[in-house]
């Protein structure tokens, strides 16, 4: 068994929550902005003294409607600035915030609402509307729902009415009622997203997200600081965007949202962020998109001997620096390839945050040496996001970085992580059972594999219920597998089978964005489908250099020998992907079974 521990450089107080921030920067840096909202196509700034006061003149008109301290409210939107403002406003007037994801269903909708008890509920749109109504007829603890969009599609519905409502109730009993709470209490309850089985709610207290805060400034004193900003594209559902919000507003890095990832683009280059953070299919997509677009320029020569370059730039920082012909030949591509990709995160982009997923040795060695270092970090919505992370001044390539400060890890014997700290959640909310199975003794066993190294630097190797055992016992963690052949730009996803079978094997999708472009390469038919693609041998060709390349990184018993192209992608709407994109196993193995069965049949 091996632990390694980072003391606490800063405790939460017993008589702190997360609404002193708000008025902290409201009373010392009034005048400073701490937001900039998109309105008609341009940012609009949003000072520290104009986000108090909104925030207080909701949260009267939750006290005005009957909102009790402790009450759980609901919140479905898309991310936007309307989100970050209400979960403020419901810890002000002492709620609970319960985020559902915009694209949940009534099934899904009803539950989170029903095992929360919530008493009311804020939605977006009027198809949020539509589906939060066909389930609270059954919910009568649910007494108000309130719409963010007014009937012409602005924020000028629930912001409007709760503002008008809120008149009647003093300032100075607003900011009583939050007095009320006080560091252990619950600031939200957040449902996982549910690989199997029902999502359990996380109930996390305010002191769970100050401590990650608190982790994340140590972690990052170069981009959590006031002046530096930061564009919102995660789902704020999500516990890894919302940590990162509250941690902006303590920080006074001044933030923005934006939820629509098509045009990620061109709202980076006009927010021009100083840091992104995303999960690790969005630095793919950068990525696999510059490629592919130099490709189809002609000069797919000139990106991969940059991309070489870049690769070898960053494994040489690891190992004394850089020779002088390799500083040439890095300055050169600098001027001639990295700075594009740079100009395509805004401009001003000095680094990256990832997690969520593994990202990828190669990947992460390509963006250090363009010059935006990924930091990979490691967390679950237990650990109130980040438990681990990689850092400017302690990064290994590879590895999800230390444990935050005030944070422990350590290795079972089985080799699964456990975590414990003030970041560890409480409990799961009405499941007294589930808590007992993850929480021992303080620390919360997290179902992930790993290896602790002993400088701390912590390596997820796999997911201690995703282990493969084949017919002839070998244990295989489909992980290694599939985190590189998802970084092939032609392979979207894929799922490694061959539990109790003789051999591994493996369900791969491809990229829809990528395809067009690889049928015009490869002189396929534009009007063909991936459907009338499964066997074409070039398509298969492609995909078995990929498969091979994957191999060596396992053993030969541990190696793909077979795969199956399916004709479509898994996705969110089809159930095979959460909202924070995860593989639900057991139903791609349900949906895809005569495929799965295909590869072992003779």
């Amino acid at each position: 068994m091996r632990e390694f521990s980072v003391p606490a450089t800063a405790t939460v107080a017993a008589e702190e929550n997360l609404t002193d921030m708000v008025w902290a920067n409201a009373e010392r840096f009034g005048n400073a902005v701490s937001f900039r909202r998109r309105v008609d196509g341009t940012w609009v700034d949003v000072t520290a003294r104009d986000f108090a006061a909104q925030v207080l003149a909701l949260a009267k008109g939750m006290v005005a409607a009957g909102l009790q301290v402790g009450d759980r409210v609901g919140l479905m939107s898309k991310t936007r600035y309307e989100w970050t403002l209400l979960d403020f406003a419901i810890w002000h007037a002492g709620g609970i915030v319960v985020p559902i994801y915009e694209t949940s269903s009534a099934e899904q909708v009803e539950w989170i609402l029903s095992d929360s008890a919530a008493k009311a509920v804020f939605v977006e749109t009027s198809d949020h509307r539509a589906t939060v109504d066909s389930v609270v007829a059954g919910l009568p603890e649910v007494r108000h729902v309130w719409q963010i969009d007014g009937p012409s599609g602005d924020a000028a519905g629930a912001i409007d009415e709760l503002t008008a409502l809120g008149a009647s109730v003093s300032d100075d009993d607003a900011r009583a009622r939050r007095k009320e709470v006080s560091a252990d209490d619950t600031a939200t309850i957040v449902y996982t997203s549910g690989t199997t089985g029902r999502p359990k709610g996380c109930e996390l207290t305010h002191r769970n997200l100050l401590a990650e805060v608190r982790g994340g400034i140590a972690a990052f004193p170069e981009l959590m600081r006031a002046g530096n900003s930061l564009l919102l594209f995660l789902p704020l559902a999500h516990i890894l965007a919302r940590s990162l919000s509250v941690t902006g507003v303590y920080t006074r890095v001044t933030l923005g949202h934006t939820w629509d990832v098509k045009n990620l683009v061109p709202d980076l280059q006009s927010f021009r962020p100083t840091f992104v953070v995303a999960v690790p299919r969005v630095f793919e997509k950068v990525y696999n998109g510059a490629k592919q677009k130099a490709h189809a320029a002609g000069k797919g020569k000139i990106f991969d001997a940059a991309e070489a370059t870049a690769v070898q730039y960053s494994e040489a920082q690891d190992t004394g620096g850089a020779g002088l012909g390799l500083k040439i030949k890095h300055a050169v591509f600098s001027k001639l390839v990295y700075s594009k990709l740079q100009a395509a995160l805004g401009g001003r982009c000095i680094a990256a945050v990832s997690g969520g997923a593994p990202l990828g040795e190669r990947l992460a060695h390509f963006f250090r040496g363009v010059g935006v270092p990924v930091l990979e970090g490691y967390g679950l919505t237990e650990t109130s996001a980040a438990a681990s992370v990689n850092t400017k001044a302690a990064f290994r390539v590879g590895t999800v970085g230390r444990p935050m400060i005030g944070t422990s890890v350590r290795i079972a014997e089985d080799g699964e992580i456990l975590i414990k700290g003030d970041i560890v959640f409480r409990s799961y909310w009405n499941n007294a059972q589930a808590t007992s199975e993850a929480l021992e003794d303080g620390w919360f066993h997290t179902g992930d594999l790993g290896e602790l190294d002993e400088d701390g630097f912590v390596k997820i190797t796999g997911r201690k219920k995703e282990i493969i055992v084949t017919a002839g016992g070998k244990n295989v963690s489909p992980a290694v597998l599939e985190d590189r052949l998802r970084a092939h730009p032609l392979i979207s996803q894929c799922m490694v089978v061959g539990d109790a079978q003789p051999f591994i094997g493996a369900l791969i999708t491809i990229d829809p964005e990528f395809f067009p472009t690889w049928k015009e390469q490869h002189g396929k038919p534009t009007s063909a489908t991936v459907a009338e693609m499964v066997d074409d041998e070039t398509l298969r060709g492609e995909i078995q250099a990929a498969v091979d390349e994957a191999n060596l990184a396992v053993s030969k018993a541990e190696a793909i020998r077979k795969f199956r192209v399916l004709p479509v992608d898994f996705t969110e709407a089809g159930g095979e992907m959460t909202p924070s994109l995860k593989l639900r196993r057991s139903v791609v193995a349900s949906t895809y079974k005569q495929d799965i069965d295909a590869i072992y049949a003779g």
